[in-house]
């Protein structure tokens, strides 16, 4: 899919808007590679700095500290998979079929889009399954939560629930079961990928098929009009 957009995030995140200018786009695609690379926990200023051959002072005008920086790009990547479901489900009247076409969408957003040259969203979802989880589960997060940090996520979630509830408008818990879909994606990959005894599904290199099965049967299972 080559499409050009500019994702919108919350202003608090970042000091001056990376996709803005050429050096913050550069700042974004080598942080993605580097904490690929070396994992969020080895991954600090100094060393991006010298990946992407510039200073730390520079990377300081853009972001706060790597925590921000982090949730900067989970957050880039909640936007874009609900940017790819509204894509993908323009015209698209049966909910059912909606559905599945979100529970594709949730597993298959990592494929890459050639045209946002500083964002590699394959690279970038190795990220969200292995490290996603560190920027939001923090010790600061009802500050973070009332700064908004996390609209970007509550949005995707809400938008998974309405398509929930026009399937089954009695279903108790559309929230949780929209935000469980999307963990379950990135926890078996990675289950799969690391820790196969955690999972029932298999996953061949870049081939997620049977994650998407076991979501819609756990999704349309539960979502059963009794």
């Amino acid at each position: 899919m080559a499409i050009g957009i500019k994702i919108t995030l919350n202003e608090g995140l970042y000091l001056r808007d990376p996709q803005e200018t050429t050096l913050g786009k550069k700042i974004i695609k080598h942080s993605i590679l580097l904490i690929d690379d070396i994992g969020f926990e080895a991954f600090n200023f100094k060393r991006l700095a010298a990946h992407m051959e510039s200073t730390e002072a520079s990377v300081y005008r853009y972001f706060e500290n790597k925590h921000m920086l982090l949730l900067y790009l989970v957050s880039w990547y909640w936007e874009w998979v609900s940017f790819l479901i509204d894509m993908n489900t323009m015209n698209v009247d049966n909910p059912k079929k909606r559905m599945k076409i979100v529970i594709h969408t949730l597993v298959a957003a990592s494929k890459e889009n050639p045209s946002i040259d500083y964002v590699n969203e394959s690279v970038l979802h190795r990220i969200i399954i292995a490290d996603g989880s560190k920027a939001y589960h923090i010790k600061d997060i009802d500050r973070e939560n009332k700064d908004g940090f996390f609209l970007n996520y509550k949005s995707l979630a809400e938008k998974i629930a309405k398509v929930i509830t026009e399937i089954n408008p009695k279903f108790p818990y559309p929230r949780t079961l929209a935000t469980n879909l999307f963990e379950m994606a990135n926890n078996h990959i990675y289950f799969a990928q690391h820790l196969p005894r955690l999972t029932d599904v298999k996953v061949k290199e870049d081939n997620f098929e049977e994650v998407e099965q076991m979501l819609e049967y756990f999704a349309f299972n539960l979502l059963k009009k009794k």
